[in-house]
C-alpha cells in the first residue's frame, strides 16, 4: 500500500461512526462501532500495520474518481480504463431502520469483464490486538484478543483464503453484474444483513433517510450544492447516541511529521461544534 492525500478521501456514516473511502477503493479509517472506539482499520496512519477494507478492481492505468449520490452519503468510487469501467458504492445503513452498525460495499461492472482484488485485513484496538478468524460458509468472523473483544463478521459473495489474518480474494466480474460485501458487528445473532434482499432495500432506505433530512434545508442560493454536501458532512460527524458533534472523525494526523499538533478530534470541541450547530441552523 501507499499513502492517499487527504484530499482523496470520501466520507460515509451512519450516525455513530465513520469510515474514510480512498479513491483507490481502500478503506483506511474506521473507529468501530462508535466515534470513541478503538480503530479496526487505521491504514491511514501506519500502512504496514493500520489495518485496510480493499475493493479495487485491477486496471492498468485506470482512471479514478468520487462522487456522491444527489442528496446523500451514498459514495461511489469510479474507476475508468480501456479495458473496463467499474464503479463501488459505499454506505452506512442507518438505525432508525434496524441496520446500525454495518458497512455495505456493492461492486458494479458497468462496462468490459473486470478483474478485482479484495482484502479485509482489520487490525482490532489501534492495531494493539492480535486477533482469531473463522471461516465459515459464505462469511468469515474476525475476533479481537484485545480488551475490546470486536467482532467482525465479513459477509461475502465470492471464495476467500485467510492471509496472515486478512481475507483475501480475487475474482473476475462481467459487465451488468453486482456483487456486495457486507462488514458488520459480528456479535449479533440476529443479523439484518442476512434477510433476502437486505442489500438492495437497505440502499433505499439509505437514500430515502438522507433526502428526507437534507430536503429540510430552506437554502436556494446559488450555492445549493455545496451547502448541501457541507451540511450532509457536518450531519455526519453527529453522534446520534449522544447528540454531540465531534470536531472531525480521524486522530493522529500532525500537521507536520513529529509535530506537536497531533490532536484526537473526535472530541467535541466547543469552538467546531458551535460553528457546526450555526451552519446547520
Amino acid at each position: 500500500m501507499t499513502y492517499q492525500p487527504i484530499e482523496n478521501y470520501g466520507i460515509i456514516g451512519d450516525l455513530h461512526t465513520v469510515a474514510l473511502v480512498g479513491m483507490n477503493g481502500s478503506i483506511d479509517f474506521l473507529s468501530f462501532p462508535h466515534f470513541d472506539s478503538p480503530t479496526v482499520f487505521a491504514a491511514l496512519l501506519d500502512d504496514q500495520r493500520g489495518g485496510h477494507f480493499e475493493l479495487t478492481p485491477v486496471l492498468s492505468d485506470a482512471r479514478q474518481k468520487q462522487i456522491y449520490l444527489p442528496d446523500t452519503n451514498v459514495l461511489i468510487s469510479r474507476f475508468l480504463s480501456d479495458e473496463g469501467v467499474a464503479e463501488v458504492y459505499d454506505f452506512m445503513p442507518l438505525e432508525e431502520a434496524g441496520h446500525a452498525h454495518t458497512l455495505v460495499r456493492r461492486l458494479k461492472c458497468v462496462r468490459g469483464e473486470v478483474h478485482f482484488r479484495m482484502v479485509c485485513e482489520p487490525r482490532f484496538d489501534y492495531a494493539r490486538a492480535s486477533h482469531t478468524v473463522e471461516q465459515r460458509d459464505g462469511e468469515v468472523l474476525f475476533v479481537s484478543d484485545g480488551p475490546d473483544r470486536t467482532v467482525l463478521r465479513l459477509s461475502t459473495p465470492v471464495p476467500v483464503t485467510i492471509q496472515n489474518g486478512a481475507a483475501v480474494a480475487e475474482f473476475t466480474v462481467p459487465a451488468g453484474q453486482k456483487l456486495a460485501f457486507i462488514l458488520e458487528d459480528g456479535s449479533r445473532t440476529d443479523s439484518p444483513s442476512a434477510a433476502t434482499g437486505y442489500v438492495s432495500e437497505s440502499f433505499k432506505q439509505t437514500i430515502n433517510y438522507w433526502h428526507r433530512w437534507v430536503a429540510r434545508s430552506t437554502y436556494q442560493g446559488r450555492w445549493r450544492e455545496m451547502v448541501q454536501r457541507s451540511a450532509l458532512v457536518l450531519k455526519l460527524l453527529t453522534s446520534t447516541r449522544h447528540g454531540s458533534i465531534v470536531a472531525a472523525p480521524t486522530f493522529g494526523l500532525p500537521e507536520e511529521i513529529g509535530g506537536e499538533r497531533n490532536w484526537d478530534y473526535r472530541y467535541t470541541w466547543i469552538r467546531d461544534a458551535s460553528f457546526t450547530l450555526y451552519a446547520l441552523i
